[in-house]
């Protein structure tokens, strides 16, 4: 939101001379029409000032008989992505923010919500796998580097992770890890610096943070190298550090259906029929978040990430789920590769 609100506001008493002056200075687009309550009355954008200009009326004429009194307005609660969409549909720029009794709280600003927050985070993508289930494709090339809509998905978490903040990526590689450094170089033509943790020989999902250079100083987001997603990974960032947890898992809802009947028993008699239930379960979405004392537990040797959780449970370590509300494909098999290139 706009940092400083008193610089977009002006008394409702004042002219149209001053309202140009406040939205010169301010550099908004805006003006934001208070009373002597500083109760939001109404706003005046540039056009609106240009059409009273038009009119030929005087610069130091009130401004009340030109304001939009019929305002689009948010609450403090309401979402970033719901604020874009109001904007986006009604072709609006600013949006203020008010409370209950009409008075100012924010403005937000649709260069501030499409822009991005730089985080401090790191980022790890584990793209050393030789994806064996995706043979012959991947006999030439790793399995992240397979192309789906015209882009490498290693690419495609690469740029998402960017545009989110996130400018200091790690790639964990080993099977044909050359064509992946040759594609990625440095990272600076995709807008960040991307280093490499080298696997001489499988460090697993958590083995390879032990070849981070330094320990992090702040959580760590880590994911497969062969996800398909659009998650909000700031939205889960914010969420472990606001819980405090020691790791956060991203999950996903995983509906199967049975395709048999279903049969409950109690001492050997049916209590109940389910025909072809389906069943639902949460399950590991493979991106995480680890704080910098859960990245300083793991040893330097092959270690599944699952262990790391397991240990952390064991010592009675807050672990977290963040639900990903998002599409989310887990390019495993030739099946799944078919469904993220639209194919089926």
């Amino acid at each position: 939101m706009y940092s400083d609100l008193k610089e977009c506001c002006v008394s409702i008493h004042k002219t149209l001379f001053d309202a140009i002056r406040i939205i010169d200075q301010a550099g908004a687009g805006i003006a934001l029409v208070i009373d002597d309550q500083e109760r939001l009355v109404g706003t005046l954008t540039d056009g609106d000032i240009r059409r009273a200009i038009l009119q030929k009326n005087r610069l130091d004429s009130p401004l009340l008989p030109y304001i939009k009194k019929e305002y689009f307005s948010v609450s403090e609660n309401e979402g970033r992505a719901n604020v874009l969409d109001l904007m986006q549909a009604h072709l609006i720029e600013q949006i203020p923010v008010i409370d209950q009794e009409k008075k100012l709280i924010g403005l937000h600003l649709i260069h501030s919500i499409l822009g991005t927050q730089d985080r401090p985070n790191w980022a790890v993508i584990m793209a050393g796998g030789k994806g064996t289930r995706l043979y012959p494709l991947t006999k030439n090339i790793p399995k992240p580097m397979v192309n789906v809509a015209g882009r490498p998905i290693l690419e495609r978490l690469v740029l998402h992770l960017v545009s989110h903040g996130i400018h200091h990526i790690f790639l964990s590689v080993n099977y044909l890890s050359d064509i992946i450094k040759d594609h990625f170089g440095n990272g600076e033509r995709f807008g960040c610096q991307i280093e490499y943790l080298n696997e001489d020989e499988p460090l697993g999902t958590a083995g390879s943070l032990s070849l981070l250079p330094q320990p992090p100083t702040h959580p760590i987001l880590v994911m497969n190298g062969d996800l398909v997603m659009n998650a909000d990974l700031g939205a889960m960032l914010d969420y472990h550090e606001q819980c405090n947890y020691h790791a956060t898992i991203g999950v996903k809802t995983y509906s199967h259906q049975v395709p048999y009947g279903c049969v409950t028993l109690q001492n050997d008699c049916i209590v109940k029929i389910d025909e072809k239930p389906d069943l639902v379960q949460q399950v590991n979405a493979g991106i995480y978040v680890l704080s910098p004392k859960a990245v300083q537990t793991i040893p330097k040797q092959f270690y599944p990430i699952t262990d790391l959780f397991s240990s952390a449970l064991e010592k009675n370590h807050r672990l977290g789920a963040f639900n990903l509300d998002c599409d989310w494909v887990d390019i495993g098999q030739h099946d799944q590769l078919k469904q993220a290139r639209g194919e089926v």
